[in-house]
């Protein structure tokens, strides 16, 4: 990711009133693609800071990759001045996004109506846990408590009789990469209508939409013709497989796969089980079938059958440790945290104009100075410091 190209939203200047992982998330990927994302930071700091531990202080191993790209303005919103501040900062940009709840912003006096008084077009992004117009609008919502309420918990229960977490922010980062979606879908409207909108991210919808994707299934249907959850993805046997030396996932997935692993395994009774003839017994019988890889690969090593699935062209992969993911990550220099592997923004572009670290992760209230003179030299004639509409 070198730190040369301009990205393609470079000239977008985005205002960040969020914190934790979630709203902090979707305004990283807008500043990896090259907008000015300038993020307001309470003066007591935010947790993304303190997550873990971190090289420097207010650089945990978390802030090094979430807080990159972005410019930092520590401002009370509470008080009038921090409240004006942040609508003069406002009336300079393209896109605000917050995760500040409708009750906040209404009390800070900082809703879409507001912020538009400012700035007509502006493309205002609020995400929070619940719509704004149910009882629980208001109500305090973490990437656990939304995995519990959108049905996540329940697909282990299914699997194992007893409900769990799926062990990441799985709904912060979700929702974080649908509040990226959204607002780019919105410019793009502004682009073709000069209008800018108000736009509503629920976490509890995300996570509804992305757990019943596939496990609504047969429910779906009205009346349903069946119970919800999808059979292969619950079945308690879908899990990764032990080898000689190690682990593995091996997805056979065609019957020309099962064949293919079965006599290999030199078991070409199983090769000839009408279990394995059409994808609907496939799906019938999965349970045996994962029960039965899972007593012939232990013959082998894992090198040997990735060896093996690579020719054949059976789906499988061995199971990475985090310890061997993190190593795998490029490493970059930070002016006070030194060395830190980077997460890099998982597109890439033809050309020039991809993905870029163009500004290291900064201290809270870094750039307050520099931003607030910034805005104070603006005038609407003029149009927005940076490039902005």
């Amino acid at each position: 990711m070198p730190a040369t190209s301009p990205g393609p939203l470079d000239g977008l200047r985005v205002l960040d009133l969020t914190s934790v992982v979630m709203g902090p998330l979707a305004t990283q990927i807008l500043g990896d693609l090259g907008a000015d994302v300038i993020t307001v930071e309470d003066p007591r700091g935010t947790l993304s800071r303190v997550m873990t531990a971190g090289p420097a202080p207010q650089l945990s191993g978390v802030a090094l990759n979430l807080l990159r790209n972005k410019r930092n303005v520590t401002l009370d919103l509470a008080t009038a001045e921090g409240r004006d501040a942040v609508l003069a900062i406002a009336a300079t940009v393209d896109v605000v996004v917050t995760n500040l709840r409708p009750g906040t912003l209404a009390r800070h006096r900082l809703t879409y109506a507001d912020v538009s008084t400012v700035r007509p077009d502006i493309v205002f992004c609020q995400a929070q846990g619940y719509p704004s117009d149910s009882e629980a609008a208001d109500a305090p919502a973490y990437d656990d408590v939304i995995q519990a309420g959108t049905g996540i918990p329940d697909t282990f229960r299914r699997t194992d009789g007893e409900p769990r977490f799926v062990p990441t922010l799985v709904a912060d980062k979700v929702s974080g990469l649908t509040i990226a979606y959204a607002v780019l879908a919105a410019l793009f409207r502004r682009e073709r209508t000069g209008r800018g909108q108000h736009l509503e991210v629920p976490m509890a919808d995300v996570m509804t939409a992305f757990t019943l994707v596939e496990h609504a299934g047969a429910a779906t249907a009205v009346p349903p013709q069946g119970d919800p959850g999808y059979a292969r993805i619950l079945d308690p046997n879908r899990r990764p497989q032990r080898t000689a030396d190690g682990w593995i996932s091996v997805l056979p997935y065609t019957r020309q796969n099962f064949d293919s692993l079965f006599r290999e395994a030199g078991r070409p009774d199983l090769a000839e089980d009408g279990r394995i003839d059409t994808a609907r017994s496939r799906l019938a019988n999965i349970d045996t079938l994962y029960r039965d890889l899972a007593t012939l690969l232990p013959h082998r090593t894992t090198t040997e059958w990735l060896t093996f699935c690579s020719a054949a062209g059976v789906p499988a992969s061995p199971v990475a440790t985090l310890e061997e993911l993190i190593d795998s990550l490029p490493i970059a220099e930070h002016p006070r945290a030194g060395s830190y592997r980077v997460l890099p923004q998982p597109v890439r572009f033809s050309g020039v104009g991809g993905p870029t670290v163009r500004r290291p992760a900064g201290l809270s209230g870094e750039h307050t100075d520099e931003v607030l003179a910034e805005v104070a030299a603006w005038s609407p004639r003029a149009g927005a410091p940076g490039g902005g509409r």
